[in-house]
């Protein structure tokens, strides 16, 4: 298990009621599943529509099962927006 931080922005931000928070966990999906098991409906709607950054890297299609999580690192939660 790995100890780093989950940032939110925008929508998610607003969702999860905080602008970060620490992750304990060894992928993309247990800390996901963790976040989504403290919040709400809409914080789950809005996260399965969102793109992952991870230390600034994109996560992109990869199941986030197989997404290990870096000790130290940070995992941005990015939902959809618009704009330019």
């Amino acid at each position: 298990m790995a100890k780093g931080t989950m940032r939110y922005w925008a929508a998610a931000k607003a969702a999860a009621g905080t602008h970060e928070e620490p992750y304990e966990a060894g992928t993309l999906a247990e800390a996901v599943a963790d976040a989504k098991a403290r919040r709400g409906e809409e914080f789950a709607r809005v996260v399965r529509r969102s793109s992952f950054l991870i230390d600034g890297d994109p996560v992109g299609s990869r199941p986030h099962e197989s997404v290990p999580l870096p000790e130290g690192g940070v995992v941005e939660v990015l939902p959809p927006f618009a704009g330019g």
